[in-house]
């Protein structure tokens, strides 16, 4: 393969994969040091919240939990059925007798060599098999969190107090289940995501790359707390790692939560 066809692939497809992946690194030190300045940390803390006070008075919000988590499931499974709809086609138009890339060889920038097509369907292969992998470890862990939520409440545990006792089973660990399958939902959105450029790559090394740039600052203003008012958004001075759920105790055996 020439230079001269291949130079665009080599310097654009690397550029657009570094941008998205700098944006990432930087995002997940942002929401380490100080996790209230961003939509993922207010919403792990608002998730936390919620699970214990669903726990808590979960004879009247039982139905609420699952209408809930089912609502998160149901997306979940909407994004990892597409992803494997995706996945079908590109397996069939690798499989299928009639060249492709035929027409669209002399209309576009870049390589149109065997190795470089097989190299970007190869790629949308293994990133919306992630996705789809991503999305149903998350429906597992958010139908096992429905699980925990409704066994773990106080009434259930005053039905029966005795199987319900099992070591290290809290409800610290009920939200970090929660906690994981958002996590790894999010990971598969974004995955998925990571998609479309990859899709643009096969009509040339330029489109991708300006997709994946333009897709930086949709993504931070998604990720991102804007505001003029310093004290309603940060995270505390001190560069705390990760948000706090407190349980203050306040008259009688009720409770109320914030988040430090």
């Amino acid at each position: 393969m020439a230079w001269s066809d291949s130079y665009l692939d080599a310097v654009l497809i690397p550029l657009g994969l570094l941008v998205p992946a700098a944006y990432h690194l930087w995002l997940w030190r942002a929401v380490r040091r100080r996790p209230l300045r961003s939509t993922l940390g207010i919403n792990a803390a608002t998730r936390r919240l919620w699970v214990f006070a669903m726990m808590k008075d979960n004879e009247k919000k039982a139905v609420l939990v699952v209408q809930s988590l089912r609502n998160v499931i149901m997306g979940s499974t909407l994004v990892a059925t597409t992803s494997v709809l995706l996945c079908t086609g590109v397996a069939a138009v690798l499989s299928s007798t009639y060249a492709v890339k035929k027409p669209l060889s002399e209309a576009v920038f870049g390589a149109h060599g065997e190795r470089v097509v097989a190299l970007k369907y190869g790629a949308l292969l293994a990133t919306f098999l992630l996705a789809f992998l991503c999305h149903s470890l998350a429906i597992c862990a958010l139908n096992q969190a429905t699980f925990l939520v409704n066994a773990l409440s106080p009434a259930a545990a005053s039905a029966a107090a005795a199987p319900l006792r099992l070591p290290g089973v809290t409800r610290d660990y009920v939200a970090d289940v929660l906690e994981r399958g958002f996590l790894l939902n999010l990971a598969g959105n974004r995955l998925f995501f990571a998609g479309a450029p990859l899709l643009l790559w096969i009509l040339g090394p330029v489109l991708p790359c300006i997709c994946s740039i333009a897709m930086v600052p949709v993504l931070y203003n998604m990720d991102m707390v804007v505001s003029d008012d310093k004290g309603i958004v940060d995270g505390g001075r001190d560069g705390a790692a990760n948000a706090k759920v407190e349980i203050m105790d306040v008259i009688g055996n009720d409770e109320s939560m914030q988040v430090v």
